[in-house]
């Protein structure tokens, strides 16, 4: 598969190598590289210690002991946790100390997501970092047509998007709501589109149980039954209704999802102060105990079954109650989670990630993506969702920063990889071929590494202010609009045989015959 802005990793040739009597490369416009990093190399921050840590934990196990879940209108999931031993009482259910913990046991602490290209599998859990999409926005907007309604079309994009950049792993899942399309049947397109335009691992729908079970057949169409049956290929995003309550939707798209083998990631939503008590410790503990709870159903579904825990927390302005992202107590509690869910020996989803309520790709958003990321990445999370786009909290897509946070993404992959001290890295041979007042840009040190050495933003301009002003003084919202619109012009779709795209259209054309378009 061609990458844009992929080059060789063979050095540059002689021949290019050509230099001025300054010293300088003749061809300082060389093809940049830019390598797909999936580990990290800097360790996790540690940001709790160990009896902080257990007092959480203690928390979440008051909370099932004392107050417990309740699963509304699935009677097949308490019927699951009452022959595992737990107390049901109507729809609530309670769990002893230690008991749901130890259902979680049998879940894997690493596996792998497949993509339609093996070379897009990634890996969940141990050392790697798996970065996507928004989720979920209804709005998109852009420089040119403004905010307006998300429409397929746009759905389209925004996974040709994520194709193409080497700095996300994941093609994401309802990356926007497509809302030209009828509510029941958007999932097809959705699950379409992931499928047909892209080679990377992707989500499916979780909106109905039927819909979860559309997305496992079109995946089988594609990586055959056999292949599902020991192997993900996609992921569900489980929301808990927190404060402490699972519904029929969202627990039976759970259960579609778990028998199939496929990973279930499950995210509590805690606004703090809303969906909880409003200080850190407290979502620490309440995110723990919903989440635990699902993935202890997953287990009792199928034991081994791969999930992730999940998380999406955010503080909120307790004068006006307005969400607010990117704040010190949401990062706080986003370290505190990554330290509990491995403990818990899951992969974890952050609850962080580039999300900002500014309604504009400005500075505020930028800022509040950054403190936001910087937490997100510090804590040692697996994946982190919402890695690019957000606006609005959530609200809206946008195309300019989405282009934005990609950047700023491929410069915290860079930071994380941490830097060699090996023989080249200190590049004896450049002060051998120099000298003390020597020019090191000539150097064959330099020519080796020059497309690797650092990261290349695509959009910064680090130029001399008389050439910003006569290139059109534009700002950087500006230059990523361009970019996004260069992107989608390069894209090429990857190849798909052309039997089985019958057979995944076939599949979608029967599928919305059988049902009356639903628009609520």
């Amino acid at each position: 598969m061609e990458r844009l802005n992929a080059a060789p990793n063979s050095a540059v040739s002689d021949g290019h190598r050509r230099k001025t009597r300054r010293g300088r490369l003749s061809r300082h416009n060389a093809p940049l590289e830019t390598p797909i990093f999936h580990r990290r190399r800097v360790p996790a921050y540690n940001f709790l210690n160990e009896r902080a840590l257990a007092r959480i934990e203690d928390q979440a196990d008051w909370i099932l002991n004392e107050i417990g879940v309740e699963f509304r209108g699935d009677r097949h999931a308490l019927d699951f946790f009452a022959q595992a031993g737990a107390r049901i009482k109507g729809e609530r259910v309670r769990f002893e100390p230690g008991q749901v913990r130890e259902i979680c046991a049998t879940a894997p602490e690493e596996f792998n997501l497949h993509g339609r290209d093996p070379n897009n599998t990634v890996t969940l859990g141990g050392d790697n970092l798996v970065l996507m999409p928004g989720y979920g926005s209804p709005f998109v907007s852009d420089l040119f047509r403004g905010r307006r309604y998300a429409t397929l079309e746009d759905f389209h994009n925004f996974v040709k998007l994520a194709y193409v950049s080497p700095i996300l792993h994941l093609s994401g899942g309802t990356v926007i709501e497509p809302t030209d399309v009828p509510v029941n049947k958007r999932h097809l397109d959705m699950m379409q589109a992931h499928l047909t335009l892209s080679t990377k691992p992707f989500m499916g729908s979780v909106t109905a149980p039927e819909r979860a079970l559309d997305s496992i057949e079109m995946a089988k169409l594609i990586f055959g039954c056999d292949f599902m049956k020991h192997n993900a290929v996609m992921q569900a995003n489980i929301n808990v209704n927190s404060p402490l309550v699972y519904d029929h939707t969202m627990s039976s798209a759970l259960r579609v999802y778990a028998e199939a083998n496929q990973c279930v990631c499950v995210s509590p939503a805690i606004f703090a102060g809303a969906m909880g008590p409003l200080s850190p410790a407290a979502v620490a503990a309440q995110t723990l105990a919903e989440a635990m709870v699902g993935i202890a159903l997953t287990q009792l579904v199928r034991p081994g079954c791969p999930v992730v825990f999940g998380s999406f927390h955010s503080t909120m302005n307790l004068r006006s109650g307005a969400l607010t992202f990117g704040s010190p107590e949401a990062g706080m509690t986003t370290m505190a989670l990554s330290q509990l869910g491995r403990r818990l020996g899951v992969p974890v989803r952050s609850g962080g990630g580039q999300i900002t309520a500014s309604n504009a790709p400005d500075g505020q958003a930028m800022q509040d993506s950054a403190d936001a990321m910087w937490a997100t990445l510090l804590s040692g999370t697996h994946q982190v969702w919402h890695a690019a786009g957000w606006l609005e909290g959530g609200l809206v897509m946008s195309y300019e920063k989405f282009i934005m946070d990609l950047d700023h993404c491929g410069a915290m992959l860079k930071l994380l990889q941490g830097f060699d001290t090996d023989d080249e890295a200190f590049g004896r041979d450049a002060y051998v071929e120099t000298g003390p007042g020597e020019n090191f840009l000539s150097t064959n040190h330099t020519l080796r590494h020059y497309t690797t050495a650092n990261f290349e933003p695509q959009i910064s301009d680090a130029g001399p202010y008389e050439n910003w002003v006569e290139n059109g003084a534009l700002t950087s919202d500006q230059r990523a609009s361009t970019r996004w619109r260069q992107m989608l012009e390069d894209y090429q779709q990857p190849e798909m045989n052309s039997g089985i795209r019958s057979t995944l259209e076939e599949y979608i054309s029967e599928r919305k015959a059988a049902m009356p378009d639903e628009w609520h």
